[in-house]
């Protein structure tokens, strides 16, 4: 069975998630986020409860920032979750990174095939969310983008009609 990895980025409420959930009908999928262990800390302790507006967005970015440059703590996080995916029986990890030096990181720690894909959507309308790992996004220049355009019962057949295409290409 051959492995790829997936670094997905696109600013907030894309649909990134959703797409994930749906290519795991598909596909054995591992579906992890470098701001992971950022928001159990700042849950646990720093009084963060879920909220994905800009301030809550702002402040998850800072911490994920001050813990990179501490001690490389989501890189650390997904060094593990490719790791245990590598010993699993998954086929696709889907590895969710905002800033563009962390995807550059990741990919070059990466054996098995590896590609970058910038989720974009029409309906999308925030453009500034007030910190440099959101709004950066599209600085980026990524191997795929997809546009999740679709009404949700479209999504699925289309998006996973994609991956099947970069999955393809990544074998040829």
């Amino acid at each position: 069975m051959k492995k790829t990895v997936i670094i997905i980025n696109g600013n907030g409420g894309v649909g990134k998630d959703t797409l994930c959930l749906l290519a795991g009908r598909h596909f054995r999928v591992r579906n992890v986020s470098s701001v992971t262990p950022i928001k159990e800390i700042a849950g646990k302790y720093g009084g963060w409860n879920g909220e994905k507006d800009p301030k809550s967005r702002k402040f998850l970015a800072d911490l994920k920032e001050l813990f990179v440059n501490y001690n490389d703590l989501p890189f650390q996080y997904l060094c593990r979750e490719y790791e245990d995916f590598m010993q699993s029986g998954e086929e696709l990890m889907f590895a969710h990174i905002r800033e563009g030096e962390e995807i550059e990181k990741l990919r070059n720690r990466i054996k098995t095939p590896c590609v970058t894909l910038l989720v974009t959507r029409q309906q999308n309308a925030q453009v500034s969310w007030g910190n440099a790992s959101d709004d950066n996004v599209g600085s980026f220049h990524y191997d795929y983008v997809y546009a999740n355009d679709r009404k949700l019962e479209e999504a699925e057949e289309d998006f996973c009609r994609f991956l099947r295409e970069i999955l393809a290409e990544e074998k040829a």
